[in-house]
């Protein structure tokens, strides 16, 4: 393994740093403070290629491996961590799935309008009873004929509100528990019973939405299944390794944009006699700071190349996920003492860079998941 960027990877870098900073930072509070989705920044996402980075061109996306695909999600995440948890539950979380599980007739009608950003995608496995344990699913799947009727509530949804498609998870055989759950594909718009339910109010990711999805004797043609009958959990279990890949690269923009945030404020903040960077307490924060950024980044990293390899990935994307998640929130608790009041207050982007932070270390398995799917990896060896 060596950790040089390839010309393409580093030119894909260099055009989302740019588009991420000149596009998306001007407007990064106003999308957090009024709760906006970003609808003409994603549609630009899509123009770029950025909707669908790791997708193969032939199904319209970029070409590119999910190392390129890490940046993307850690750049915009750098400006806006909004945009950037937009993309990766559109990309890893929706898109994926059809493009693993999916046969040829399914990658072939959704994948291209998903990679251009026509259509938003969600990824529907939270219930409110069914959060880290997801075997718990209470939403229940019964076919008649070539349809599927599905009912139940589905929680905690990223991209709920504006998402075209759902990935949704069902129980066709209680009896089996996990082994008796089904994936779907739902065209949210397009197929009857299915609706927004509450849209949740959050401390952080605001421009992003988060819902419930309603399904009430939702019909869903058999042709919309997505892998066989009872692989459903398997389905989700996948999805989420990936998935982690993702937040960890989420996680590593916030922290990064904590960084750079603190070092500039702390070259400009006079106390003393002198700026605050050269006193060595602060200096230890910095150095602390970025040498867990560039840990967790090697380990993000890891996880996607071990990804685009085709090996089994699942520890090393929990290990990603945790680090990752875990050093942004240190990376923003220290960045907010850095700039002191004045990082509490809302003049200065740390405290949305806090508040964006926790989120990280909650959804696509809470670090107490990860921390047991790496144990349980390890002791099995």
């Amino acid at each position: 393994m060596h950790f040089d960027l390839t010309d393409e990877q580093r030119a894909l870098r260099d055009m989302v740093r740019d588009f991420a900073r000149n596009e998306l930072k001007p407007i990064a509070a106003e999308i957090d403070e009024h709760h906006k989705f970003p609808t003409d920044i994603v549609k630009k996402m899509g123009e770029l290629g950025l909707m669908g980075v790791a997708f193969p061109d032939e199904y319209g996306g970029a070409g590119m491996d999910y190392v390129s695909y890490s940046i993307a999600i850690e750049e915009l995440s750098w400006a806006c961590a909004s945009t950037g948890v937009i993309c990766s539950a559109h990309s890893s979380l929706a898109t994926d799935p059809i493009y693993k599980w999916g046969n040829e007739e399914q990658k072939k009608k959704y994948i291209p309008k998903m990679a251009s950003g026509e259509w938003i995608g969600c990824f529907a496995l939270s219930e409110p009873q069914a959060g880290s344990d997801a075997s718990q699913q209470a939403t229940v799947a019964v076919q008649k004929g070539d349809k599927w009727i599905l009912n139940g509530t589905k929680n905690f949804i990223t991209n709920g509100r504006e998402a075209e498609i759902a990935i949704v998870f069902a129980q066709t055989d209680k009896e089996k528990r996990h082994k008796g759950i089904t994936a779907f594909i739902v065209e949210k718009n397009n197929f009857p019973g299915i609706s927004v339910g509450k849209v949740e109010d959050k401390l952080g990711i605001r421009g992003s939405s988060t819902t419930q999805l309603i399904l009430e004797d939702c019909e869903i043609p058999d042709a919309n299944r997505l892998g066989d009958v009872g692989v459903g959990f398997r389905v989700a279990m996948s999805t989420l390794d990936g998935g982690r890949i993702g937040i960890a690269s989420q996680a590593l923009g916030i922290a990064a944009r904590a960084l750079d945030e603190s070092v500039a404020y702390s070259k400009e903040r006079h106390a003393f006699g002198k700026p605050i960077a050269d006193l060595q307490a602060i200096q230890w924060k910095i150095a602390d700071m970025a040498t867990e950024i560039d840990a967790a980044r090697l380990l993000t990293w890891r996880a996607a190349w071990m990804k685009d390899g085709k090996m089994n990935f699942s520890r090393q994307a929990a290990m990603a996920k945790l680090f990752a998640s875990e050093a942004a929130m240190r990376a923003t608790t220290q960045g907010i003492q850095i700039h002191g009041g004045y990082g509490y207050c809302r003049d200065y982007p740390m405290e949305r860079l806090f508040r964006d932070a926790k989120i990280t270390e909650i959804y696509e398995g809470t670090s107490e998941i990860q921390r047991l799917v790496i144990a349980s990896s390890v002791i099995r060896e």
